[in-house]
């Protein structure tokens, strides 16, 4: 018996010995993700610990001072839904009032496909999930089928349609001898992609060049379109943000639908509402007819409910209410126009003080873009300069966030500081390029003046988000 018992404890140890060898090592293939193109700055700039240091990477609006901003229109909104009952789930479509109000600023306010209830669409977590919802349907209904995106584009764009499994193909878009659009190069391979393709079009303000095509570009983009049977799908980030008016930034959606379009739009108030972290969003898809867009909101809704169920409801509250309001609209427009004029201020003194100090480049794409980015025209290698000389942080492709003109203390001493180790050596790259990271430095440094860390957790003056500082980008 005492043997018995004996060999029974002996083999629950040798058995709790095996689980226990069993359970360690499942993970041990794992290795570190590579760092995001775009996240990755801040981390960066994060973990440097130079007083002067300067991230301009991240696009994030900021005030005069490295502070956040939030719109005075906001803040009402947020005082008249305080207090109310408003914690229940939303439906899987979320806040129909706030998608509502989303289609009207996206397809105008008497749009015929609104008015015939053609229009299938649900609330979104902001454009990235808006922009996943589409490319899951994409892959789910159109298995065949492919994406065509802009090179270059929003880093994030290949990752949400590699991970929809949906094959992607790339167009020529911006050419950098010019800093302009290659409108020519575009409109090729619309007309050489095989007929029914998908396009990803930035609405406005393109993302990270700053580079729209104009609205008779649009027109014959939209005449090929028709020919070749593409399906458009518009991800429109900055409605409102780009010119300062909602309307005008909206103006390639409405060309595409007075054309007979049925087009998928993205839609986030991230941007143009300072709702950074409340993830809102629309996606909506122009179909045939009413019964056909009730058949595909249900479609996308049953994609969601595995993934997130049903989005949040504060920030669909606060979109809903303010664009439900008249007076709210109203200074909802006025103050993004503020912001847009702002940005446009930003570009013209760039480009002033990277000409007064001497820059043998033409400039003049600074202000012919528009949008809270600048493509510089930087290469990487003078990018990796400005971060590991300087302290400069922005994303290798050279795109500078515009939203940010005071200069701090910190960074009027590090360029008294650094300044005088610099001398003709500091020009990078070909001598006929007249490329100086000194005078880019400079420029930077007067025009672009971010927060200053000051041995603290600050992001541009900001206490950090979540514990780790780290500013997402839709």
């Amino acid at each position: 018996m005492a043997m018995a018992m004996a060999k029974n404890v002996s083999r629950g140890n040798l058995g709790l010995g095996a689980r226990l060898m069993s359970t360690s090592g499942w993970w041990k293939t794992v290795e570190p993700a590579p760092k995001d193109p775009i996240l990755g700055v801040t981390e960066a700039y994060l973990a440097d610990t130079h007083p002067g240091k300067i991230n301009v990477g991240v696009g994030a609006y900021r005030d005069d001072n490295g502070k956040p901003v939030v719109l005075q229109c906001v803040r009402e909104a947020e005082c008249r839904v305080a207090g109310k009952e408003f914690m229940e789930y939303l439906p899987m479509g979320g806040s129909a009032k706030m998608v509502e109000e989303s289609l009207k600023l996206a397809y105008g306010e008497n749009a015929e496909v609104l008015k015939d209830k053609r229009v299938a669409a649900v609330q979104a977590l902001s454009g990235t999930g808006a922009c996943r919802l589409f490319a899951e349907f994409q892959k789910r209904f159109r298995p065949e089928s492919q994406i065509y995106i802009p090179v270059p584009t929003w880093a994030n764009h290949h990752n949400i349609w590699r991970d929809a499994q949906v094959p992607q193909r790339t167009f020529h878009y911006y050419q950098p001898e010019t800093r302009g659009l290659d409108f020519a190069a575009f409109m090729d391979d619309v007309k050489n992609a095989p007929n029914g393709s998908f396009f990803l079009l930035h609405a406005c303000a393109h993302n990270p060049t700053g580079v729209d095509p104009t609205e008779e570009q649009w027109k014959e983009l939209s005449y090929q379109f028709k020919v070749k049977n593409h399906f458009p799908f518009f991800d429109m980030a900055y409605q409102g943000f780009a010119s300062g008016d909602t309307e005008r930034d909206a103006k390639a959606i409405r060309i595409f639908l007075e054309d007979g379009h049925q087009i998928a739009c993205a839609q986030s108030f991230a941007k143009n509402m300072g709702l950074y972290g409340q993830r809102v969003g629309c996606l909506s898809v122009v179909c045939d007819d009413a019964s056909q867009a009730v058949a595909v909101k249900s479609q996308l809704q049953l994609i969601a409910r595995p993934m997130y169920s049903n989005p949040p409801v504060h920030g669909a509250l606060l979109v809903s209410t303010i664009l439900s309001d008249p007076d709210l609209k109203s200074l909802w427009h006025k103050e993004v126009k503020v912001m847009a004029d702002r940005i446009i201020g930003m570009r013209e003194a760039l480009r002033g003080n990277l000409e007064k100090l001497g820059s043998a480049l033409s400039w003049k794409h600074v202000t012919e873009q528009i949008g809270m980015f600048c493509y510089s025209g930087m290469t990487p290698e003078q990018v990796d300069r400005l971060t590991s000389e300087f302290h400069i942080y922005l994303t290798r492709n050279g795109r500078i966030r515009e939203v940010n003109c005071k200069v701090k203390k910190g960074v009027i001493k590090f360029k008294g500081e650094m300044g005088s180790s610099w001398s003709s050596e500091g020009a990078i790259g070909d001598a006929g390029h007249g490329m100086s990271i000194e005078v880019v430095r400079l420029a930077l440094e007067t025009s672009l003046g971010d927060g200053v860390s000051d041995g603290d957790a600050t992001i541009g003056g900001d206490e950090l988000i979540d514990g780790d500082g780290v500013i997402g980008e839709d």
